[in-house]
């Protein structure tokens, strides 16, 4: 059973696990160290008996894990912790599962494999269709209280293991008192998917309403600059006959230059009131608009090339938070600057992926975390940061910032 634990408890861990690196190299550390512990235990049984064996297995299993998954894990300090006491929760909820209907069967055997083989599954297919894909958003989204969880779980973890004495399935006392403890933890972690459910709504409702918000935003700055536009047209055609007098004037005196001067002047003035469509999808376009168009509006002169397909492979009012976050960003690190100093450059394609630069002139230090995300300086700021990382981490894209020469940059790739 203990070697068996140990296989499903490295499985969890790979579950539960958001790793830095590659699948494959994940994949293969993970079942080293599980090759590692299961050689460990069988050694530590067959010299010191199981007795000590039960009294070691956390420093045999449990301390690896902890190992691995700070090695391979994006995140640090509690969360981390969590990964590895819900991994040991729901192990120790299948023991004692099914060591308690080992010892009401009468110690048989087979309903031992049956129960441990009913609850394995059940176990993994909660993990695997629930909670695993709410537990990864949970993590982008809450940061704070994951220490009090961690105290709770670890109780847990102490009186199961080493406050009441014996193993489930040996004797009456453990056998009863260990079982109702893990069912208590299962109450408490039920709580907390509650929790996490509650929490994962309202950061989609979050969402929603800051998509809502962008594109009414974006669609009011659009219709306000197609209004001007139509005001200059109008004006323009209201001057026109007055334009064609005074070229016909000018041909007439043979005054051929100053008529082709006049009309690229005329020419020139409303190529200024153009509008430009910076991309073919709706959304898109009128966040670049209305962006570019509050940098100009700033001094901040943009440098755009952008060309993106009609549909995209990923929600496009997702995409156009994104946008939204990474150029206020870079905005605001603008004016900070003195205005000839200023400058936006966005890069964006659509093939053979959708790949973004933005970059911009920063006059601060800007320090990174361990995941290479950029640390807000004051209270109220990242949380754009924090936009296009839970972005990246759904959608499975990779993001890169970094300061180099004075520029910050951001890089995307989906």
């Amino acid at each position: 059973m203990m070697e068996y634990m140990t296989v499903l408890g490295m499985n969890m861990v790979l579950l539960f696990l958001d790793s830095r690196y590659s699948r494959r190299r994940t994949v293969l550390a993970v079942y080293s160290t599980m090759f590692a512990a299961m050689i460990a235990v069988a050694v530590v049984y067959r010299t010191a008996g199981l007795k000590a064996t039960l009294w070691l297995y956390p420093l045999l299993a449990h301390v690896p894990s902890l190992l691995l998954i700070l090695v391979l894990s994006r995140f640090r300090g509690w969360r981390l912790i969590f990964q590895l006491l819900s991994a040991i929760l729901f192990c120790t909820v299948i023991l004692h599962g099914s060591a308690l209907a080992f010892y009401f069967s009468g110690r048989n055997l087979l309903v031992l494999i049956l129960s441990c083989a009913v609850l394995t599954i059940g176990v993994l297919l909660l993990l695997i269709r629930v909670l695993r894909p709410l537990f990864f958003q949970i993590l982008m989204e809450l940061q704070h209280g994951w220490w009090l969880m961690c105290l709770v779980m670890a109780g847990y973890y102490t009186i199961v293991i080493y406050l009441i004495p014996g193993y489930v399935g040996s004797e009456l006392t453990s056998t009863i008192l260990k079982p109702a403890i893990s069912l208590l933890m299962v109450g408490f972690y039920a709580i907390l998917l509650f929790f996490f459910s509650r929490i994962r709504k309202e950061a989609e409702a979050r969402n929603n309403a800051q998509l809502a918000a962008l594109q009414l935003s974006a669609l009011q700055s659009r219709m306000e600059a197609v209004k001007a536009a139509e005001d200059i047209i109008r004006a323009e055609r209201h001057d026109l006959r007055h334009r064609i007098q005074a070229v016909m004037e000018m041909v007439a005196r043979g005054e051929e230059k100053s008529a082709l001067d006049f009309l690229d002047a005329t020419q020139r003035r409303l190529d200024e009131h153009k509008l430009i469509r910076w991309c073919r999808p709706p959304v898109l376009n009128a966040v670049f608009s209305s962006y570019f168009d509050q940098a100009q509006n700033q001094d901040i002169p943009v440098e755009a090339d952008i060309s993106l397909p009609d549909t995209l492979p990923v929600d496009e009012g997702e995409l156009a938070i994104v946008l939204a976050n990474a150029l206020e960003n870079a905005i605001h690190a603008n004016l900070l600057l003195p205005t000839k100093q200023r400058k936006i450059r966005c890069r964006m394609v659509g093939t053979p992926g959708v790949m973004l630069e933005l970059s911009n002139p920063c006059a601060d230090d800007v320090v990174f975390d361990s995941n290479g995300l950029p640390i807000a300086q004051r209270k109220g700021h990242g949380l754009g940061v924090q936009s296009i990382s839970a972005f990246c981490h759904k959608n499975g894209a990779v993001c890169q910032f970094d300061l180099t020469d004075g520029w910050f940059r951001l890089r995307l790739i989906l």
